[in-house]
């Protein structure tokens, strides 16, 4: 089996696609399905409350940024441990940096575990909008972030981490109707950093072409949007049935 076709199978199942119906937006094609991932919400991975409440706009972000977290590159793959992670850096991010709150809004461990960032992140991600960061200097009020854990200046992408990437991105991009081609890019893309690190930043092209091979795949199990057949009249025996059975309910008798 080709790595293409596999890694898919293996997205769907890791999402579990519902296949609903096909939409067109920009040139592309979606299916609206449920695609969502495991997140862990703040409360799961204990976060403390930001200083401010977030500041969320009525909008799509219109780029994906790819980070890493410039952290060891640990070999502890449990959840316990990304919960940590994230923890440490909202720390460092409030402490240090004197951030209102932790500057992205996901962030993917070693491990494939994911874990939402800022508060708000997650439910405003599912309405189409945009909590805004601290991820991106000049450019959080248009773009998402993606911190992934570890260092990649030389050292290659765990499998999980880059198998739980590509699922992030499709949620996003499918969540948000937004064109990977164009939307993924890297941290180093808009400011003056090394983030995401050589070897990941090498990588976008792939990610962006896996995404992609995602939505197209998805598009193409989804069912095309079709009216409801015509309901005909019951007979009269069912008709008879049904208007007793209405009848009861009204009079709080249902079964």
């Amino acid at each position: 089996m080709r790595e293409g076709t596999l890694r898919r199978d293996v997205l769907r199942g890791m999402l579990g696609i519902v296949a609903a119906d096909v939409m067109m937006a920009g040139g592309m094609m979606w299916a609206n399905a449920d695609v969502t991932p495991k997140v862990y919400t703040r409360r799961e991975w204990g976060a403390v409350p930001p200083r401010r409440p977030p500041r969320v706009l009525d909008r799509a972000p219109d780029h994906i940024i790819v980070h890493h977290t410039a952290s060891p590159n640990a070999s502890d793959l449990s959840r316990s441990h990304a919960f940590e992670l994230s923890r440490q850096i909202q720390r460092y991010h409030m402490k240090s940096q004197g951030w209102d709150d932790i500057g992205e809004q996901l962030t993917i461990s070693r491990g494939g575990h994911v874990m939402e960032g800022r508060a708000g992140s997650l439910p405003t991600i599912q309405q189409g909008r945009l909590v805004v960061g601290a991820q991106s200097l000049h450019h959080n009020d248009h773009t998402i972030g993606i911190e992934n854990e570890g260092t990649y200046e030389k050292e290659d992408v765990p499998g999980r981490l880059w198998d739980a990437l590509v699922g992030v991105c499709f949620w996003l991009c499918t969540a948000y109707r937004l064109d990977p081609s164009v939307a993924i890019i890297g941290h180093r893309d808009y400011n003056d950093t090394d983030c995401p690190g050589d070897v990941l930043y090498r990588r976008l092209p792939r990610l962006r072409a896996e995404v992609a091979r995602a939505l197209d795949d998805a598009a193409s199990h989804a069912d095309p949007p079709h009216p409801d057949p015509p309901h005909p009249d019951p007979p009269s025996d069912a008709r008879r049935r049904l208007t007793s059975r209405h009848h009861r309910r009204l009079h709080g008798h249902e079964e």
